[in-house]
């Protein structure tokens, strides 16, 4: 391997290519905790920007003007972390990194990369001797820069020479403990971290679908909402997007007005919550929260075609009703339609978090990365966008039985659940006659109700199934596993196509 010859002893603990916003705020949170960091940025000029600015002073950051120079700064074994551009760009890097790499050494994607991405170079450089991380990385720019949720996973023989590290700069729980640990084998780290960006899509939802109750059926105005939403960051639906939601409302312009109230409702994606909902159709678990988050999102995205629809189809409350946009407001003591409301929010928040962790646990098995989800719970306990009070919970459900099939099969869930339920079903019952769209209130409730429901009408699509195309059925007379089939028009015969799950 070529070396710097400017370069005597390495020094550097890790380098870090990439030098975004996560990126700089990484590399300061790593050289806060004693580690000397060396730097490397695509356009020179944003290393000598960050080493001008926020880098300024610190001796112990070391620009680099080639990846070459990088590599040539670091101690044994080498630790190069990317924070790019998921896809194409992250490999091109690792084909630049490789030539100044020797066996042993570590390479660590820290970008929102889809797992199926990190099992593939999981075992393409380990075929190179490479050891690879692929770590799913959480809190934005502020978690980043004082203690992100981190999420690793890829070749275990990495996690002694990177935990150090990684568990310094992560956050920490009440308790001390690190949001930082082995998640499991090739792309186990990307995918919890897919998971977390599909339930942080569907807490977003349901936290919007709230304002929206709160607006539209109550009328309440953003600075009520503001105090509401500050009073239920004091129950169990603590978390940070309770607090930034309380803050957006309040915040306004330097004309005094509502900052919130100006912003166009059509919200965008990157990709995460779609891949989650992909996912879990291609495993077969019902994650049917975050799939509703998710089209939600595709639906605020046609704004033109809503406005037009708004002149043409009508609704309680009548489309041109400005002041309730269409909308009938809700009757009823508006503290106990809060009350409910709250309720409604904690249980379906639940919902959501149970399909996760079902997807998880599906993939866990099939895969063989015996991941350990109390653990995960831990992982985003602090530092992460879902972080919150409710997710120690989690942990303890897991703790009391590590084989638990599902939350709500644990008591301190089931109990909130049933305490929950009447306000659950008062909620969606008002919105839905109010007209007002509460997708994922009520995918949560219908979930609720299919998931406890020793019997459903697939018997139906079944015997459907078998009268148009022969596929059989199970019988409940009989064991699970034996197909029947009947001839249901006289004339089809005993003739079947079989039965199989795509």
């Amino acid at each position: 391997m070529a070396q710097n010859s400017s370069i005597t002893t390495p020094t550097a603990d890790i380098g870090l290519i990439g030098l975004a916003v996560m990126g700089q705020n990484l590399v300061l949170n790593m050289n806060d905790n004693g580690y000397t960091v060396a730097v490397y940025n695509r356009t020179e000029e944003k290393t000598r920007d960050f080493i001008a600015g926020p880098a300024a002073g610190r001796e112990t950051i070391l620009p680099a003007t080639s990846i070459e120079e990088l590599v040539a700064t670091l101690k044994r074994p080498r630790r190069v972390m990317l924070m790019v551009k998921a896809g194409e760009v992250v490999d091109t890097f690792i084909q630049a990194i490789l030539p100044h790499l020797e066996k042993g050494d570590i390479i660590i994607d820290g970008g929102n990369s889809h797992y199926p991405d990190s099992i593939r170079r999981t075992r393409d450089l380990a075929e190179k001797g490479i050891l690879f991380v692929g770590t799913g990385v959480s809190g934005g720019e502020e978690g980043a820069r004082h203690g992100p949720s981190i999420m690793p996973g890829g070749n275990k023989e990495a996690w002694p020479h990177i935990r150090e590290i990684f568990q310094a700069i992560a956050a920490k729980t009440p308790e001390g403990e690190a949001c930082a640990d082995w998640v499991g084998a090739d792309g186990a780290g990307h995918y919890v971290k897919m998971v977390h960006n599909g339930i942080e899509y569907g807490d977003m939802q349901l936290i919007s679908e709230a304002y929206h109750v709160m607006k539209s059926g109550l009328g309440l105005s953003n600075e009520e909402m503001h105090h509401i939403l500050d009073e239920w960051n004091t129950t169990e639906l603590d978390s940070y997007l309770i607090e930034i939601t309380r803050d957006i409302l309040a915040a306004k312009d330097e004309d005094g007005k509502y900052v919130l109230d100006y912003i166009l409702d059509a919200a965008g994606q990157k990709g995460t919550g779609k891949w989650t909902g992909i996912n879990s159709l291609e495993a077969g678990i019902p994650v049917t929260l975050i799939v509703e988050a998710v089209f939600a999102r595709a639906l605020s995205a046609v704004k033109e075609e809503r406005v037009t629809a708004s002149q043409i189809l009508c609704g309680p409350g009548g489309a041109s009703d400005e002041a309730h946009g269409g909308f009938s407001a809700i009757e009823g003591d508006r503290q106990e339609i809060l009350q409910d409301l709250r309720q409604a929010l904690l249980a379906s928040k639940i919902i959501s978090y149970a399909q996760g962790f079902m997807l998880i646990r599906e993939t866990s098995e099939s895969r063989g990365w015996n991941i350990n989800y109390g653990n995960v719970a831990l992982l985003w306990r602090e530092g992460c966008i879902i972080r919150s009070a409710f997710l120690g919970h989690i942990k303890d459900a897991y703790q009391r039985n590590p084989d638990l099939a599902n939350l709500l099969l644990d008591r301190w869930f089931s109990d909130v659940i049933h305490s929950c339920q009447a306000a659950w079903r008062r909620t969606v019952a008002r919105a839905v006659t109010a007209g007002i769209p509460v997708p994922a209130f009520a995918t949560a409730l219908s979930f609720f109700d299919g998931y406890r429901s020793p019997r459903l009408p697939a018997n139906l699509i079944q015997a459907q199934r078998d009268y148009f195309g022969a596929h059989t059925y199970e019988r409940v007379d009989r064991p699970r596993g034996e197909f029947s089939h009947f001839n249901w028009t006289g004339t089809g015969g005993t003739t079947t196509s079989g039965t199989y799950n795509a």
